[in-house]
């Protein structure tokens, strides 16, 4: 049988510690603490993102942490933890559980952007690509 979103979002959830919103507003100024936009380039052009976080599209994720990817992003092997966020906390959820299979000590965004622009949360804009 066919595992459904629902079921992969249950077992994600078990194994992934969330983080709330105060949380991540206090660990954004820790220098051990990544803040990990997986939102498409066109969510943070509309919508904003949290000021110095590091976008790294959920389609590319697993190629940029990955050392021995081509693709391979520095960042992702600095360590300290990564908290993952997405419009929602969804995407963010089944990234951190991805993350963590691969290495990291990765957390996720509870509610994520939506919650943390409705938490009254600082955005910083990203500019539109030209």
């Amino acid at each position: 049988m066919a595992v459904g979103y629902k079921q992969l979002l249950a077992e994600a959830e078990a194994v992934v510690q969330s983080v709330t919103v105060d949380e991540a507003a206090r660990m954004r100024d820790d220098p051990q603490v990544v803040l990990v936009d997986i939102r498409d380039p066109r969510e943070l052009e509309r919508e904003g993102l949290i000021p110095g976080a590091f976008h790294a599209p959920r389609g590319m994720l697993e190629f940029w942490i990955d050392p021995d990817s081509p693709y391979h992003k520095p960042r992702f092997a600095e360590g300290g933890t990564y908290v993952f966020y997405c419009a929602s906390g969804w995407r963010s959820l089944l990234a951190a559980r991805v993350a963590q299979e691969m290495g990291l000590d990765a957390r996720s965004l509870r509610g994520g952007f939506g919650e943390w622009r409705r938490a009254g949360q600082p955005v910083a804009e990203r500019p539109a690509r030209g």
